[in-house]
């Protein structure tokens, strides 16, 4: 980032006013960085690196930085397009890239709660897709307690209505007593979730959903979750 501001101070017309700023400072710093070929190659790791480090560089570089754009610096895609300098649909490419290496790194078993079969069997397609196993679907707080104690699983997508009447919410709160489990809450309620005793941290996508917002919010949830298990080991 120093050569960037060094570039700049040298030729203020690099930097596109026209721009948000911050978009246009990582635009003018990543097209640098880019620029040089090595940047573009998987980078080689040192003894030093942590578990965290290898499990980023094993992404190769524009997919990661796809990744590290929207989930860790909260850019919009659109946004990352812009300061990579390509099309949204690349954009949405690279990030399902880096969602497909993520998961041939962290794949694990999906517990999906949802009582509506349709969005039971797309949510299914969509984690099938990023290279996940699904467990089980359960459609009421108790098939999801059930479905638990038969197999563990290593993430739950949540809705909050459930057909029964009974609360997805509720069953999410029980099955965290006595396991640790990222949760994705999709629901057409997000005011439950906000209103309610809820688990941190907590990932909510607001149905009607996008395909694409399911397999970020999965990865990321999935990258950060083993992020914090890491760091909790070290």
């Amino acid at each position: 980032m120093a050569g960037t501001l060094e570039m700049l101070a040298e030729d203020p017309s690099q930097f596109d006013g026209g721009l948000d700023p911050r978009v246009a400072l990582y635009r003018t710093f990543l097209g640098l960085w880019n620029s040089v070929g090595m940047n573009l190659k998987p980078a080689a790791l040192t003894s030093g690196d942590t578990a965290v480090d290898r499990q980023l560089e094993h992404i190769t570089p524009l997919p990661r930085q796809a990744f590290l754009l929207c989930s860790v610096e909260g850019f919009t895609p659109d946004e990352a397009a812009i300061i990579l300098n390509t099309s949204t649909s690349n954009m949405q490419a690279l990030i399902d890239d880096a969602g497909r290496e993520i998961a041939a790194q962290v794949a694990t078993d999906v517990l999906i709660i949802e009582d509506e079969p349709m969005i039971a069997m797309d949510l299914e397609s969509i984690v099938e897709g990023l290279g996940h196993r699904v467990a089980g679907v359960a459609r009421t707080h108790s098939e999801a307690l059930s479905a638990v104690e038969k197999e563990e699983p290593g993430l739950v997508l949540a809705d909050i209505q459930l057909a029964d009447g009974s609360s997805g919410l509720d069953a999410v709160n029980d099955m965290l007593v006595s396991i640790q489990v990222p949760v994705i809450f999709i629901t057409a309620y997000p005011d439950r979730l906000l209103t309610g005793e809820r688990p941190e941290p907590t990932f909510l996508i607001t149905k009607p959903y996008q395909p694409d917002t399911v397999k970020a919010i999965v990865s990321q949830a999935l990258f950060f979750e083993r992020r914090a298990k890491l760091r909790d080991q070290a």
